[in-house]
């Protein structure tokens, strides 16, 4: 099993909505930036995700459960990028914020404080376990 950090604007994608979702889950789309796109392909069913709020809020609130491996994007006309399908697992109780991530030393490789705009990023299990710790899950 690998781990994984998702960004969505709250505003275009919530964690609220994808819990709505249910258990038939919800595609995960509209990535269009290369390296994110070959994160979604890298994942297999089963792998977990942290639900990252971006731009508003800017924190992890929820974990997200891989369901349906890499597909043509449905979103995409020219049929170029994947999508994959989450289902909601459970929201942590303290989101963890960037600012707090950003604070923690054993957190400083993460893509997410060293390359910003990704929206698909592997997570380390050391770093998996330190962030599900932070949120008191």
């Amino acid at each position: 099993m690998k781990y994984w950090l998702l960004k969505s604007e709250p505003d275009v994608w919530s964690v609220d909505q994808q819990i709505k979702a249910g258990s038939k889950g919800a595609n995960w789309d509209g990535v269009r930036n290369y390296q994110a796109a070959n994160n979604l392909k890298s994942m297999k069913k089963g792998d977990l995700c942290f639900f990252y709020h971006s731009n508003i809020g800017k924190e992890i609130v929820g974990i997200v459960e891989v369901i349906k491996t890499a597909f043509i994007d449905p979103t995409d006309k020219k049929k170029k990028f994947v999508a994959v399908k989450v289902r909601f697992k459970n929201k942590l109780q303290i989101p963890v914020t960037l600012e707090s991530i950003k604070k923690n030393k054993d957190l400083s490789h993460l893509a997410l404080i060293k390359q910003s705009r990704l929206s698909v990023m592997p997570i380390d299990y050391k770093s998996w376990k330190i962030i599900n710790n932070m949120s008191k899950i």
